[in-house]
Order: C-alpha cells, then structure tokens, then sequence
C-alpha cells in the first residue's frame, strides 16, 4: 500500500488507508503501508506544511499500533535527503521492487519520479473526475502518471459505461468501492438529534473543462443548491468543517440559513474521535462534488459508507449510485429539496427500521473482505 496517511494526517485520511490495510491483512495477505511524496508533510500543530518529519513519524507510528498493523510501515523523506524511518524502513525498497501488487492510493504517489522501482504498480482512483477527465483531455502529467502503472481501478462504478459520461482509463482492470471493517464501526452508541456531514465548504483551483464544460470539484456550489435546508425541514443541521477557513461572510450566510457549524478540526486529527462524531450523529446529510453529479460518476463517499456501517441513514446527492447500490430504506439520493424533504419525512417516521437497513447495506456492500477479495481476484492477484 502506498498512500499520503501521514503527510495529510486527518481522520478521513487514516481510515481510507488504514481500511485497506487491515482488511487484506484478514484476508491472509502479507501487507505494508509504505509512503513516500516529494510533497512537504503538513503539521497540524503548526498548521503549516513543513521540512521535517517529526509529526509525519510519530502520527503514523500511533496510527499503525492502534490498527494492529505492527512493524510493516516505512515513511520516506523523499522531499529531502531520501532517508527511510519506520520498522520496515530496511526491507522497503526490496518490498517495492518485488510484492504481488503495489496500491498506489489516488495514484498520490509518483515512484518513477523517486527512483523506485516497482513489480505491478495498481492505481486506485478514489476520487473519479480530475485524472479521468485530464486523461481524456491529453494532459500530458496525467498520461504520466497513468503510464507508470499496470492496472487502474475506480471508484465511479458508472464510469466506462453508457450510464456516465467519463471515460474510462486505460488498462481499467475493475471497478470498485470503499472497503469498511463493520466491526470498527458497530456498537451501542446513541445517537444524537443532528444530521451531520464532515468535510470542505471551499477547494479552489482543481475544476476542470472537458468538452466545453466546466466541471466543479468544490462542494460549496452543490450546498449553495439546497442552503435553505434547515428552515425547511424540522432536523437539526450539522456541518463540520475547518472553521478558520471560513470567510466571516461565508459564516454568516451559512448561520443564517440555520446550518450549525462546528469545526471539525476538534476531532479530525484523530481517528477515533472522528469515527465517535460519526456514530453519535442521527445520520448523514450531505452533497458530493458537480464533477460526480453531473457526469453520473457512480461515485459514495467512504464517509457515507462509515455512516452506513454505524447503522446511520444517509441522505446524499445523487452520482449515479442507485446504479449499484440499494436505495430508499437505510440510504437515500437526492436531486432536488422535494427528494430530501422526503426522505427525513421517511426516517422520522421509523428512525430503527431505516438504521436496521443502513447497516444492512454496509455488510452486503461494503465489507471490507468481501470487497477486498472480489478487487484482488478482478487483479488475479
């Protein structure tokens, strides 16, 4: 595995890797979590990215004993002097060149660049749209990224087909989905009044035209959409999000819809605090990126799954998910307030039933060895 756990160390970060990790190593398989970018590692008790590793190391360090995953990590500090740190710092080169399979996690990691070989480089694209539709678009740093790797594999579960208008990559060996450990996210927790989401109200710089349309990748234009929720729905609103990065405008105009704010970088910079928050909302409400909506993606957000796996109803913006993913009890899509207003109605009225389903959709769909398995078979791995 190769990922940015520690150079972007948030709770999201840690689980989508860490998820990885840990499901292949039920399945048997003999795993590593290695990281290696020439990107400067952002330290969030400086709010800074920063020339040294000392936060990098010691974040990762805990995060790899609270997964039970030991001694097989390394972090290299390629922006610098190239130096490995880690238990398996001594075996990572050898581990690259030589293991079944090498999961480059959003394709985040550029080895050629870095002068590391490696077997069978897999590129797993989290996030469909940017290197999809740059691809399709002849950016040549795109189609050097993708030529470095064997396999890619995606999460917009529409995309090369009829039902979405991305292309596929070359050399798409699967499509697949967020694997979750249930286990991690089960328990009896009692949840609170708010529907919440967690993430960025602003992104600037990474929308991209394809064919004469731009696409956005800042969720901020889809909840614009539907600001006036709150005033129109009797559930308490929770949006967690970095607070500091708000505007004092753009604070303003999301409290005086009724959206109540919290920041979320009280609990993101740890994974169990964030995976607290998420168990003890009464469910998700959320938008995705116009890149997925409009271009049909197929595209679920890991965090929505997680919601999902703690039993949480979910109320997310339509991508072309209903394709391949039960809706209407437990997990909602939506395309316009009627749609959204609906499904709360749905959910008062029999909160257990639709959290009973929620949790059902999360074993049946997002298992994370169930998921895992069918990806390493569609590899032949």
């Amino acid at each position: 595995m190769l990922g940015t756990l520690a150079s972007v160390p948030y709770a999201g970060m840690a689980w989508m890797h860490m998820q990885f990790v840990v499901g292949l190593r039920r399945l048997g398989h003999h795993v590593y979590y290695l990281e290696t970018t020439s990107s400067w590692p952002f330290d969030p008790t400086r709010n800074a990215c920063v020339d040294d590793s000392a936060y990098a190391t010691s974040y990762l360090a805990r995060v790899m004993a609270e997964f039970g995953v030991g001694e097989r990590w390394a972090y290299r500090r390629s922006y610098g002097d190239k130096a490995w740190f880690g238990p398996a710092a001594g075996q990572a080169t050898e581990l690259l060149a030589h293991a079944d399979a090498v999961l480059n996690i959003s394709g985040a990691t550029r080895l050629a660049e870095e002068g590391l070989a490696v077997e069978r480089l897999v590129y797993v694209g989290t996030d469909p749209g940017a290197h999809d539709l740059g691809f399709a678009n002849g950016d040549a740093a795109v189609h050097m990224l993708i030529a470095e790797h064997r396999d890619c594999v995606t999460y917009g579960e529409n995309i090369g087909t009829p039902r979405s208008g991305i292309p596929a990559l070359p050399r798409l060996r699967a499509v697949t989905r967020q694997p979750v450990l249930l286990d991690l996210w089960s328990g009896e927790w009692a949840p609170r009044s708010a529907f919440t989401t967690v993430g960025n109200w602003r992104q600037e710089h990474r929308d991209i035209v394809y064919r004469g349309e731009t696409y956005f990748w800042s969720k901020h234009h889809e909840f614009l959409k539907f600001i006036d929720l709150p005033r129109r729905c009797r559930e308490d609103l929770e949006f967690a999000t970095g607070l500091a990065g708000l505007t004092p405008d753009e604070t303003a105009l999301l409290t005086s819809w009724g959206w109540k704010l919290v920041d979320a970088h009280a609990f993101t910079l740890d994974p169990w605090s964030y995976r607290d928050y998420v168990v003890r909302s009464r469910g998700e409400f959320t938008v995705a990126k116009d890149q997925n909506v409009r271009l049909r993606s197929g595209w679920f957000s890991e965090r929505s799954a997680c919601y999902l796996a703690a039993g949480r109803p979910v109320i997310t913006q339509d991508t072309g998910f209903p394709d391949v993913l039960p809706t209407g009890e437990g997990l909602f899509a939506f395309r316009d307030m009627d749609d959204i207003l609906g499904a709360m109605e749905a959910i008062a009225a029999d909160y257990d039933r639709h959290s009973a389903a929620a949790r059902r959709i999360a074993q049946d769909y997002f298992r994370a060895e169930t998921v895992l398995a069918r990806l390493l078979a569609d590899l032949g791995v």
